[in-house]
Formats: structure tokens, C-alpha cells, sequence
């Protein structure tokens, strides 16, 4: 599966080892100090000859040397930064330390509160105001000096916006790329059960009867072997159409180009060809219909086919070749009725039918390993639900068992 692009910075080498460039600057800054110290009037100062010339560089020092957790703790760094300089020029033989211009940038591109940050640019904005004798004095140089102040912190603070946004981007990519993998994944679950239903449905009908007709045969065979040979044609047919809706169904996984690929889901309308398979196996089988199928939508048809041949299938193998059965499809305006009940008249009683549904909470992938696994009465009202219909199952009054669904043909919300 693809992957959604993700926006990838350009990690250079100062973004690789933050540490190691941080150290590289406040040497910079240091060194660069010193030097703007012996190229004006506080040259003196290197000497080192009293303690006030110890004090100043001292605190070019820690000034310089307080750089080092400007990412992590950046209006402080700036605070003691700005505290050195303003005792540098109160007091001391020397003026000023490089490492402002860079506690500057620090504050604007790592300080995450923004109140703490705009309140350290102002501070220190004033203090170049009074230092340069802008407000009384006005000049090029003090100009200049306020507005690479407000640019260092402007810029820090646009790169640190434009990352933020990037980051968010990023994230964002991430999510969409997470919440579209998990649909994927619902989506094969969901297509995966589906299988696994229609398998269920297809083997455990086609199965049954040629369980059933083969045991037929089997009784039969030595007495009327013609009548056993008839039996054994129809467990021929019966696997031959097994194998053809197989076909059509893993065709969903594999494409197939022959005709049993391309036929249509059963529906309605094979509903009578069904009834005539069972009427085989089944002792008296009665079909009975009421209104119009034409309009049916063909997810409804399919459903309703399934339905009842399940049911159908849960009598073969419940109740047995002695059972009479009676199905009922009724067309409504809105919806589709069906039932279908039996007499319980067979060698297992029909109760026993209810523990399907005690089985419900196993995997899809269980459902399509047998069709003896209790999925049959949950795939059933699986179906029903999916549509927005129900399904009951259970022991109808006066014996037997009675199953009934409704399923709506309108769609919902209309």
C-alpha cells in the first residue's frame, strides 16, 4: 500500500548534534567578545590587572557560557544574558558581549510560551533604547541597533511558527496515513466475513443434501440399485453446483475469466429450483409467495435466497428427510417478509437448533472451516441487520421451529 508523502526536513549537521553546536557558538561568541574588547579603549581589560577587570570578564563568561541551554530554557538564558551586560555597563571597564544577539534568536525560535517570550524582547528592547540614548538622542547606529534587535527575535520566532506548522503537517500526514491503513483493515474484515458467510451458506446446503442422499443410496443400494443410482446422480449435481457458486464466489479474490465467473448472485427467482432440490430430501416442502419481486433490490434478493436456504439446510440436517416444511415470502410496499417453519417431526429434535446461536462469538475465518460450527442462525441475522431488518429463530408454538425476517427494499432514510 502506498504511503501518504511526508514532508521530511533537511537535517544538516548543526541539527544532527545541537549540542555540539551550541558549544561551537559560545566559543564564537566568547572569542568574539574578547576581540571587539581589544580593538576599542577596554583592550586593558584582558589584562587582567584589577579585580574590576576580573569581574568584567567574568561576566563575558557566563554571559557566553549560559548559551549553552538556550534550547532548553531560553528567556532564562536570555535574563542572565542581559543581566551581565547591564552590570558590564554600569559598573565595569567594558561594554557589551555578542552572546545577546544570540540569546535574542534563541528567544524568539525556542521559548514555547509566548508571553515569557515577548516579555524578555521587550526588556532587553528597552535596554538598547536607554544604552544607545535612542529616545533622548536619536541616532543611525542606535536605530540600527533596536531594529537587529527586534529582528533577531523576529526571526527566531517565524522559524520556530514555521517548524511548528511543519510538525503539525507532519502529524497530521500520520493520522491520515494510520486512519486510512485501519479502514483498509475494516474493510478486509468486513470482506472476509462476508466470504466466510457465503461460504458457509453455499457448502453447508449443497453438503447437507448430499449428505442425506447419499445415506439414501447407501440404504438403498443393495435392494433398488437403480433408485440408489438415481440417489448418487443427484449428489453428483448437487456437488457440481457447490463447486460452480464456490467458484463465483472466490472469484471476488481471483478474477476468473470463464463464464461460472461471470454468473449472477441468486436471488428471488431461484428460490423454486431450491424448493424442487429439497423437495428430494425432504418429505413435503410447501412454498408459498404473495406480491411483486421484480422490485426487489438484488442485495435484498440475495439475502432473503440465503436466508432461506439456510434455513432449509438447518432442517436437512436437524430434523431429517421426515420433516414438512413451509415457506413463506411475502412481498410488501416496504418490505420483505419471509418465514419459515417446520414440524420438528425427525430423528433430532428441534430445540437443539438454538445452540447456533451460543456459538455467535467466533471468527469469521471459524465460519468457513465447517458449516456444523453454529454460524448458520448468526450468519442468518447478520444479513438481516446489515439491512436494516431483524430475524427470530426459534420453537414455534405447537412444535417444530420457526424462523421469520423481515427486510426492508426501501432505502434508509427515504
Amino acid at each position: 500500500m502506498p504511503r501518504l508523502p511526508v514532508w521530511q526536513p533537511i537535517r544538516g549537521p548543526f541539527e544532527r548534534w545541537p549540542q555540539l553546536t551550541d558549544l561551537l557558538i559560545v566559543l564564537f561568541a566568547f572569542l568574539l567578545t574578547l576581540l571587539m574588547w581589544s580593538r576599542d579603549d577596554t583592550h586593558q581589560v584582558l589584562a587582567l590587572q584589577s579585580i574590576w577587570d576580573v569581574a568584567a570578564f567574568q561576566c563575558a563568561f557566563i554571559g557566553c557560557f549560559a548559551l549553552l541551554w538556550r534550547r532548553t530554557h531560553p528567556w532564562q538564558v536570555q535574563a542572565v544574558i542581559l543581566g551581565a551586560t547591564l552590570v558590564l555597563e554600569l559598573g565595569l571597564p567594558a561594554e557589551g558581549i555578542v552572546a545577546l544577539a544570540f540569546s535574542l534568536y534563541s528567544l524568539g525560535r525556542y521559548e514555547a510560551n509566548t508571553r515569557a517570550s515577548w516579555i524578555a524582547m521587550l526588556a532587553t528592547l528597552a535596554f538598547v533604547l536607554i544604552d544607545e540614548r535612542v529616545l533622548v538622542r536619536p541616532t543611525a547606529g542606535g536605530t540600527v541597533a533596536v531594529m537587529l534587535a527586534w529582528a533577531l527575535w523576529y526571526t527566531g520566532r517565524r522559524l520556530r511558527f514555521r517548524g511548528e506548522y511543519l510538525r503539525l503537517m507532519e502529524e497530521r500526514a500520520r493520522y491520515l496515513e494510520r486512519e486510512r491503513n485501519a479502514e483498509s483493515e475494516r474493510a478486509v474484515a468486513a470482506e472476509r466475513t462476508r466470504i466466510a458467510r457465503e461460504m458457509h451458506d453455499v457448502v453447508a446446503h449443497q453438503v447437507s443434501l448430499m449428505t442425506v442422499q447419499a445415506g439414501a443410496a447407501r440404504t438403498i443400494g443393495r435392494n433398488n440399485p437403480e433408485a440408489a443410482g438415481e440417489a448418487m446422480a443427484s449428489v453428483e449435481a448437487a456437488g457440481r453446483q457447490a463447486l460452480t457458486e464456490m467458484r463465483h464466489l472466490l472469484g471476488v479474490l481471483r478474477p476468473a475469466s470463464d463464464a461460472a465467473a461471470l454468473a449472477p448472485q441468486p436471488g428471488l427467482a431461484d428460490l423454486p429450483a431450491l424448493i424442487d432440490k429439497v423437495r428430494e430430501v425432504v418429505a413435503r416442502v410447501d412454498y408459498v409467495t404473495h406480491g411483486e419481486f421484480d422490485d426487489v433490490p438484488a442485495r435484498v434478493a440475495l439475502a432473503a435466497y440465503r436466508i432461506v436456504q439456510e434455513s432449509l439446510t438447518n432442517v436437512i440436517k436437524h430434523v431429517g428427510a421426515g420433516a414438512s416444511v413451509r415457506v413463506h415470502v411475502n412481498a410488501e410496499a416496504d418490505h420483505l417478509a419471509i418465514c419459515v417453519r417446520d414440524d420438528g417431526q425427525g430423528p433430532v429434535e428441534t430445540d437443539a437448533r438454538c445452540s447456533h446461536e451460543q456459538s455467535g462469538n467466533q471468527t469469521a475465518g471459524q465460519a468457513a472451516e465447517g458449516f456444523v460450527d453454529g454460524h448458520g442462525i448468526a450468519g442468518m441475522r447478520e444479513r438481516a441487520e446489515l439491512l436494516g431488518g431483524w430475524l427470530n429463530a426459534g420453537p414455534a408454538e405447537g412444535g417444530g421451529f420457526e424462523v421469520t425476517a423481515q427486510l426492508p427494499t426501501m432505502e434508509r432514510g427515504n
